[in-house]
């Protein structure tokens, strides 16, 4: 069985990604206990020092709505907000399999 995958993208205002990061890690670490997430990762990279990256691995596309719902996801959101200047949906996927998620056939 395939699980919902989402690359997106957070762009920030300038000199403030590394809060970003802060922000999006303390998200990384309260999935933790979500069995539902399998993957989540934050990147950035060096030719865009206003955009940070994330990339998650879901059990359903279910379970990744319901996770923002959350009480910690919803706060977190809210810190993030004021330093957000736009946000882009890379791609939504399906992982079929790979080092890092366990699919059941």
């Amino acid at each position: 069985m395939s699980k919902f995958s989402l690359f997106g993208k957070f762009n920030i205002q300038e000199g403030e990604r590394d809060s970003m990061v802060g922000i999006l890690l303390e998200a990384a670490e309260s999935m933790k206990s979500l069995n539902e997430c399998e993957i989540y990762l934050v990147n950035v990279s060096e030719n865009e020092p206003n955009s940070v990256y994330v990339y998650e691995v879901w059990s359903s596309e279910n379970a990744h709505q319901a996770s923002l719902t959350l009480e910690a996801t919803q706060t977190l959101i809210q810190r993030a907000k004021p330093i957000i200047t736009g946000m882009e949906r890379i791609s939504t996927l399906k992982a079929m399999g790979g080092k890092g998620i366990s699919v059941s056939t």
